[in-house]
Protein backbone atom coordinates (compact mmCIF):
# COMPACT_ATOMS: atom_id res chain seq x y z
CA UNK A 1 0.00 0.00 0.00
CA UNK A 2 1.34 3.54 -1.40
CA UNK A 3 1.79 6.54 0.91
CA UNK A 4 -1.87 7.88 1.14
CA UNK A 5 -2.04 11.32 0.19
CA UNK A 6 -5.31 12.12 0.10
CA UNK A 7 -6.22 10.96 3.95
CA UNK A 8 -7.14 13.47 6.32
CA UNK A 9 -8.34 13.76 9.97
CA UNK A 10 -11.59 14.68 8.44
CA UNK A 11 -11.65 11.46 6.21
CA UNK A 12 -10.00 9.67 9.34
CA UNK A 13 -12.87 11.02 12.10
CA UNK A 14 -15.58 10.16 9.38
CA UNK A 15 -15.22 6.82 8.66
CA UNK A 16 -14.89 6.79 12.17
CA UNK A 17 -17.96 8.14 13.02
CA UNK A 18 -19.77 5.67 10.19
CA UNK A 19 -18.13 2.58 11.66
CA UNK A 20 -19.47 3.46 15.33
CA UNK A 21 -22.89 4.05 14.11
CA UNK A 22 -22.64 1.00 11.82
CA UNK A 23 -21.75 -0.64 15.45
CA UNK A 24 -23.94 1.32 17.89
CA UNK A 25 -21.25 1.43 20.26
CA UNK A 26 -18.25 3.69 20.10
CA UNK A 27 -15.81 1.07 22.03
CA UNK A 28 -16.40 -1.14 18.59
CA UNK A 29 -13.91 1.89 17.01
CA UNK A 30 -9.85 0.40 16.84
CA UNK A 31 -7.32 1.95 14.55
CA UNK A 32 -7.15 -1.21 12.75
CA UNK A 33 -10.72 -1.14 11.83
CA UNK A 34 -10.31 2.48 10.35
CA UNK A 35 -7.45 1.64 8.94
CA UNK A 36 -9.18 -1.38 6.75
CA UNK A 37 -12.13 1.01 6.13
CA UNK A 38 -9.76 3.47 4.52
CA UNK A 39 -7.60 0.87 2.87
CA UNK A 40 -4.54 1.68 4.25
CA UNK A 41 -1.76 0.44 7.21
CA UNK A 42 -2.47 1.69 10.67
CA UNK A 43 0.57 3.84 10.26
CA UNK A 44 -0.96 5.87 8.03
CA UNK A 45 -3.91 6.94 10.47
CA UNK A 46 -0.99 8.47 12.82
CA UNK A 47 0.02 11.15 10.53
CA UNK A 48 -3.73 12.19 11.27
CA UNK A 49 -4.21 10.72 14.92
CA UNK A 50 -1.82 10.69 17.55
CA UNK A 51 -3.48 7.91 19.03
CA UNK A 52 -6.93 5.83 19.94
CA UNK A 53 -7.77 8.28 22.19
CA UNK A 54 -6.89 11.23 20.24
CA UNK A 55 -10.09 9.48 17.65
CA UNK A 56 -12.29 9.38 20.12
CA UNK A 57 -11.86 13.10 20.70
CA UNK A 58 -12.25 13.30 17.31
CA UNK A 59 -15.89 11.37 17.68
CA UNK A 60 -17.00 13.69 20.39
CA UNK A 61 -15.99 16.81 18.98
CA UNK A 62 -18.10 15.39 15.84
CA UNK A 63 -21.15 14.34 18.14
CA UNK A 64 -20.93 17.14 20.25
CA UNK A 65 -21.20 19.76 17.24
CA UNK A 66 -23.71 17.80 15.78
CA UNK A 67 -25.98 17.75 18.77
CA UNK A 68 -25.28 21.42 18.91
CA UNK A 69 -26.09 22.00 15.41
CA UNK A 70 -29.50 19.97 15.23
CA UNK A 71 -30.87 21.81 18.87
CA UNK A 72 -30.05 25.24 17.60
CA UNK A 73 -31.73 24.47 14.21
CA UNK A 74 -34.23 23.27 16.28
CA UNK A 75 -35.15 26.00 18.01
CA UNK A 76 -34.20 28.79 14.86
CA UNK A 77 -37.68 31.16 15.13
CA UNK A 78 -39.33 29.69 18.60
CA UNK A 79 -38.73 30.57 22.15
CA UNK A 80 -40.71 29.29 25.39
CA UNK A 81 -41.85 25.51 25.45
CA UNK A 82 -42.11 25.23 21.60
CA UNK A 83 -38.46 25.66 21.08
CA UNK A 84 -37.95 23.40 24.02
CA UNK A 85 -40.29 20.53 23.09
CA UNK A 86 -38.48 20.64 19.03
CA UNK A 87 -34.77 20.61 20.73
CA UNK A 88 -36.28 17.45 22.33
CA UNK A 89 -37.14 15.96 19.54
CA UNK A 90 -33.83 17.07 17.61
CA UNK A 91 -32.09 15.73 20.56
CA UNK A 92 -33.92 12.01 20.24
CA UNK A 93 -33.49 12.33 16.52
CA UNK A 94 -29.90 12.43 17.13
CA UNK A 95 -29.44 9.81 19.21
CA UNK A 96 -31.43 7.98 17.12
CA UNK A 97 -29.05 8.78 13.95
CA UNK A 98 -26.05 8.88 15.82
CA UNK A 99 -25.82 5.50 17.89
CA UNK A 100 -22.23 5.03 18.22
CA UNK A 101 -21.32 8.98 18.38
CA UNK A 102 -23.98 9.68 20.78
CA UNK A 103 -22.39 8.03 24.44
CA UNK A 104 -19.84 10.22 23.22
CA UNK A 105 -21.57 13.47 23.83
CA UNK A 106 -22.64 12.38 27.75
CA UNK A 107 -19.23 12.80 29.40
CA UNK A 108 -18.29 16.19 30.93
CA UNK A 109 -15.07 17.03 29.44
CA UNK A 110 -11.68 17.15 31.08
CA UNK A 111 -11.19 21.11 32.32
CA UNK A 112 -8.01 20.79 30.46
CA UNK A 113 -9.60 20.18 27.29
CA UNK A 114 -10.66 23.39 25.85
CA UNK A 115 -12.22 22.54 22.55
CA UNK A 116 -14.96 19.85 24.39
CA UNK A 117 -15.11 22.32 27.06
CA UNK A 118 -16.07 25.30 24.15
CA UNK A 119 -18.55 22.76 23.00
CA UNK A 120 -20.04 21.34 26.31
CA UNK A 121 -20.17 25.41 27.19
CA UNK A 122 -22.31 26.65 24.14
CA UNK A 123 -24.70 23.23 24.32
CA UNK A 124 -25.48 24.34 27.68
CA UNK A 125 -25.33 28.26 26.79
CA UNK A 126 -27.85 27.19 24.01
CA UNK A 127 -30.54 25.90 26.27
CA UNK A 128 -30.06 28.31 29.14
CA UNK A 129 -30.90 31.17 26.53
CA UNK A 130 -34.61 28.92 25.58
CA UNK A 131 -35.21 28.78 29.00
CA UNK A 132 -34.33 32.36 29.63
CA UNK A 133 -37.26 32.85 27.34
CA UNK A 134 -39.17 30.40 30.01
CA UNK A 135 -38.31 33.28 33.01
CA UNK A 136 -36.00 30.79 34.16
CA UNK A 137 -32.06 31.82 35.14
CA UNK A 138 -28.94 31.01 37.37
CA UNK A 139 -29.04 27.86 39.18
CA UNK A 140 -32.81 27.15 38.70
CA UNK A 141 -32.36 27.29 35.26
CA UNK A 142 -29.14 24.78 35.22
CA UNK A 143 -31.45 22.45 37.13
CA UNK A 144 -33.76 22.05 34.75
CA UNK A 145 -31.10 21.35 31.99
CA UNK A 146 -29.76 18.48 33.83
CA UNK A 147 -33.10 17.39 34.43
CA UNK A 148 -33.55 17.69 30.50
CA UNK A 149 -30.66 15.67 29.93
CA UNK A 150 -31.17 13.30 32.41
CA UNK A 151 -35.33 12.35 30.98
CA UNK A 152 -33.97 12.84 27.09
CA UNK A 153 -31.26 10.60 27.79
CA UNK A 154 -33.20 7.88 29.70
CA UNK A 155 -36.09 7.86 27.21
CA UNK A 156 -33.76 7.16 24.32
CA UNK A 157 -32.05 4.83 26.48
CA UNK A 158 -34.98 2.69 27.06
CA UNK A 159 -36.03 2.96 23.25
CA UNK A 160 -33.03 1.68 21.90
CA UNK A 161 -32.46 -1.06 24.19
CA UNK A 162 -36.17 -2.09 23.43
CA UNK A 163 -37.27 -1.20 26.66
CA UNK A 164 -40.79 -0.26 25.32
CA UNK A 165 -42.64 -3.54 24.53
CA UNK A 166 -45.93 -2.50 25.17
CA UNK A 167 -47.96 -1.33 22.10
CA UNK A 168 -48.27 1.95 22.98
CA UNK A 169 -47.32 4.64 20.61
CA UNK A 170 -43.74 5.48 21.63
CA UNK A 171 -44.57 9.35 20.63
CA UNK A 172 -47.72 9.75 22.82
CA UNK A 173 -45.42 8.49 25.83
CA UNK A 174 -42.23 11.00 24.50
CA UNK A 175 -44.61 14.15 24.30
CA UNK A 176 -46.71 13.36 27.14
CA UNK A 177 -43.34 12.77 29.07
CA UNK A 178 -41.97 16.25 27.80
CA UNK A 179 -45.10 18.06 28.53
CA UNK A 180 -45.37 16.13 32.69
CA UNK A 181 -41.88 17.45 32.83
CA UNK A 182 -41.85 20.87 31.23
CA UNK A 183 -45.17 22.03 33.45
CA UNK A 184 -43.51 20.79 36.85
CA UNK A 185 -40.08 22.51 36.06
CA UNK A 186 -41.44 25.64 34.28
CA UNK A 187 -42.71 28.86 35.89
CA UNK A 188 -46.30 29.00 35.14
CA UNK A 189 -46.52 32.04 33.46
CA UNK A 190 -44.34 30.06 30.60
CA UNK A 191 -46.78 27.01 30.12
CA UNK A 192 -48.85 28.74 28.08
Amino acid sequence: MGKKRWLTREIVVDTAVRLADEAGDPSAITLTAVAQALNVRVPSLYNHVASLDDLQKGLALYGLQGLLRALRDAAVGQVGVPALASMAHAYRHFAHTHPGVYPLTLRAPAPDDSDLQTLSQDLVQTLLLVLASCGLQGDDALHVVRGVRAMLHGFVMLETAGGFGLPLDKEESFARLLKAYLHGALPTQSKE
